[in-house]
Formats: C-alpha cells, sequence, structure tokens
C-alpha cells in the first residue's frame, strides 16, 4: 500500500490541479444543470452537479479497472518487468506534473487517440439533455466520463502501471475526487475556484510537487535493484 500512496497523491493533485484543463473540455456539460434544469434554488441544483460527477468518477473508475488488469496481466506473464513498469510508471507521474506546471501541450495529441471511440459513444449524451432528473444527471456523467482528455489518459497510464484492477480504479478515484470541487462548482455557476486553479504560482508548486512524487515512485524500485546487487554478490 506504501508504494500507492505516490501515485494516489499525484492522481488527486493532478485531478485538482488539472480540472483548469478539464473545465475547459466539461465546464458546458457542467453548467447544463443551472441552465436547463428547472430548478432556480443551489440546495436543488447541488445533486443534480454531485450526481454527474458521481458517474464521471464511476467511469473513471471502470477505466482505471480495465488498464490495472492490463498491467497485472504484464506483469504475471514476466514479473521480471514489474520495477520497469514502476520506472515508467513514476516517469508519467513526473510529466504530468509538469504538463500542470508548464502547461505543456503534449498531451493533445493523445486526445486524439480517442476521437474515433467519443464520436461512437458522445451521440448518447444528446438523450439526456435537458438533464431534468438525477437518473438523466448520472448517465451524462458515465458517458462524460469516456470524453477524449490527455490528462486522463496520462493518469490511465499511472493506473495501468499499478498493475491490479483494484488499486487501478483507486488511482482514478483519486484523480475523479480531485477534480470535483472545480466541476462541481462551476456547476453551480461559481468561477472562483477555478480561477484559482489556473494562477500561475499555485499550478507551478503544486505541479511541481506531483514531480517530487513521480521522482519518488521511480527511487523505490531503483533502490531495490542498487541493494539486491551487493546481496547477489555476496552470494556468489
Amino acid at each position: 500500500m506504501t508504494e500507492l500512496v505516490p501515485a494516489l497523491s499525484a492522481a488527486l493533485l493532478a485531478g485538482l490541479l488539472g480540472s483548469a484543463h478539464c473545465l475547459g473540455m466539461c465546464a458546458g456539460i457542467s453548467g447544463l444543470f443551472a441552465v436547463n434544469s428547472t430548478v432556480a434554488t443551489l440546495r436543488r441544483e447541488l445533486p443534480f452537479a454531485l450526481t454527474y460527477n458521481l458517474g464521471r468518477v464511476l467511469s473513471y473508475s471502470l477505466l482505471g479497472a480495465i488498464v490495472g488488469v492490463f498491467g497485472g496481466v504484464i506483469v504475471e506473464a514476466s514479473p521480471a518487468v514489474a520495477g520497469v513498469i514502476r520506472i515508467f510508471g513514476g516517469i508519467v507521474i513526473s510529466l504530468v506534473g509538469l504538463k500542470v506546471a508548464f502547461d505543456l501541450r503534449y498531451l493533445n495529441a493523445i486526445e486524439r487517440m480517442g476521437a474515433t471511440l467519443w464520436s461512437r459513444i458522445s451521440p448518447a449524451a444528446r438523450n439526456l439533455v435537458p438533464v431534468t432528473s438525477l437518473p438523466r444527471a448520472l448517465g451524462l456523467g458515465l458517458i462524460w466520463g469516456w470524453l477524449p482528455c490527455g490528462l486522463v489518459y496520462s493518469v490511465l497510464l499511472i493506473a495501468a502501471t499499478s498493475a491490479n484492477a483494484a488499486n487501478g480504479a483507486m488511482i482514478m478515484i483519486a484523480f475523479g475526487l480531485g477534480t470535483m470541487p472545480a466541476m462541481v462548482m462551476t456547476g453551480l455557476g461559481a468561477a472562483k475556484l477555478s480561477q484559482l486553479m489556473r494562477r500561475r504560482g499555485t499550478r507551478l508548486g503544486l505541479g511541481l510537487l506531483i514531480v517530487v512524487l513521480g521522482l519518488l515512485t521511480i527511487a523505490m524500485p531503483v533502490a531495490a535493484w542498487l541493494t539486491l546487487q551487493p546481496h547477489q554478490h555476496a552470494v556468489a
């Protein structure tokens, strides 16, 4: 479980800081509750926003479990690559941190990879708008969890390196929870939190913290390998 902490922390921070990226793609969807629903009070709008985002996080967790299974199959077939996969996971975490800190555009190409799948799924969302009930909000969230997003795909790579369905799901849940504050507030028409997430100092500081978590993830298997080498020589 200790080995999972850097990945979970990085996913949570990536979601929190990357929510500015998410807002550019999903803010209009979150805003559907305030615009299209017939309720006029905050108390009644909040369940719509929460339910939509619950559906989105559930889709993330499913994706995380799927890629975690694939990672686990690779490790089971060749246990020797487990350390390499963890190092790769650390590299991905660091890249996500650099994306958050410096708003790098390398994720755009990854987003285009999911466009074909999204073109098949997105028409179902039209039947759920306007969002006039909680089941519609949940359904829309479940669909929108598959929206092509480079940041989501990057965190999915981290989930895949966990090599376990449960761990992969937990990593994506952590990411989804990180995006929740800004997405829920946007759904309620509040923009203050998203403005905070876009501040240069905030993004730089926490983005670099994600990079540190990535380096820590890399250091664990490297340290284990270095400590193993003297032991092997001693036995020989």
